[in-house]
């Protein structure tokens, strides 16, 4: 599967994403820093999410449209107020997405209803994304999987069921590319929580790309992902915490997301492929194996004992898995302390 120009596999590089979500705080000008910093940590999309308030939620500050969870990094919001403090103005999606192609990264968005899928098709985004909170929407996967272009959506909180009437959805629209990200829908998220033994078993049962929407501090759980079989990695991104946001307390900062971008690769690469015996890199470390070597001079016919036979390093003579049997054998000849024993010494 392509993604842009990034093929997305497991057995190629993960496809690393920054997710900029409401972190830009309001301005545009932060919002294309965080563009260019994301790109500089290496990541190879960046992404934002469009909605309004309006399109998401009622204007009221009361029942369940109260945020009373004390729990919560928005404990005390209402859902129309905070949805307004984090979207991104659909009229900065396009100077968002012009940095991302000058920088060469990926720009793309989460459409939250049928009037941002609209709009994101005039912008002509690569791919797009079903946030976990609307798996269930599948008139919206329906829309966003009848562009056929990639579709990536995440699967926290949804049960088998769920996630199968979202791929079904999705393959019935006109999607042949899905990837489908393991995710725990809290924020942040406990490492304890995450469960990503299961990515393995979503590639199983629905046999599709596979990856994770990480909401934990620092990336462990992310590179450990990798050798489930991750080959997408999301993970909220900004500039520094300490600026606060509506996401930013669980945000990687530019140094965490270089070391996501370079770990993650380093974990698809150490995967390689089942392998016994020594590795082309590791034959010339064969040298350095213990074996047997004559200890002290030996004369001829002279049997070989505990005092004049050591198996030690290098390994430039016989194992020493035949140590025992060649005790009391005698030699062929004279041998000098620090030859190595073979098979021709021996009377």
């Amino acid at each position: 599967m392509k993604i842009g120009n990034f093929v997305v596999s497991a057995g190629n590089k993960p496809f690393v994403i920054a997710e900029m979500s409401g972190n830009h705080n309001q301005s545009l000008e932060r919002a294309i820093e965080i563009v260019d910093s994301a790109a500089k940590a290496g990541a190879h999309a960046l992404k934002i999410q469009t909605y309004t308030a309006e399109t998401m939620t009622l204007d009221l500050a009361e029942g369940e449209f109260f945020i009373k969870d004390k729990d919560s990094l928005w404990q005390g919001t209402s859902l129309f107020d905070l949805y307004k403090q984090a979207y991104t103005p659909w009229e900065w999606h396009k100077p968002i997405f012009d940095r991302c192609r000058e920088l060469g990264m990926i720009g793309f968005s989460s459409p939250f209803d049928a009037t941002a899928v609209d709009f994101l098709e005039t912008l002509d985004v690569p791919v797009y994304k079903i946030a976990s909170f609307e798996i269930l929407d599948l008139p919206l996967i329906r829309k966003c999987a009848a562009t056929r272009k990639p579709l990536i959506i995440s699967t926290g909180m949804a049960t088998i069921g769920e996630i199968q009437d979202a791929v079904d959805s999705a393959r019935g629209a006109g999607a042949s590319d899905i990837i489908l990200l393991k995710c725990t829908s809290t924020y942040p998220a406990a490492a304890a929580n995450t469960n990503i033994i299961t990515i393995p078993h979503l590639r199983q049962l629905f046999g599709c790309e596979v990856g994770l929407s990480d909401h934990t501090m620092g990336i462990g759980v992310a590179v450990a992902s990798v050798a489930l079989g991750a080959s997408v990695i999301e993970k909220h991104f900004t500039l520094n915490r300490a600026d606060g946001g509506v996401d930013s307390a669980f945000s990687l900062e530019p140094e965490e997301l270089t070391a996501l971008v370079v770990e993650t690769e380093r974990a698809a690469l150490s995967l390689g492929q089942i392998s016994y015996g020594p590795t082309d890199a590791e034959k010339k470390s064969l040298q350095f194996r213990r074996s047997m070597y004559i200890s002290e001079d030996v004369k001829k016919g002279e049997p070989l004992t505990v005092d004049n036979l050591r198996c030690i390093r290098p390994g430039g003579g016989l194992p020493p898995k035949f140590y025992e049997l060649l005790l009391g054998k005698s030699l062929n000849r004279d041998v000098k302390k620090g030859t190595p024993l073979n098979w021709d010494l021996l009377a």
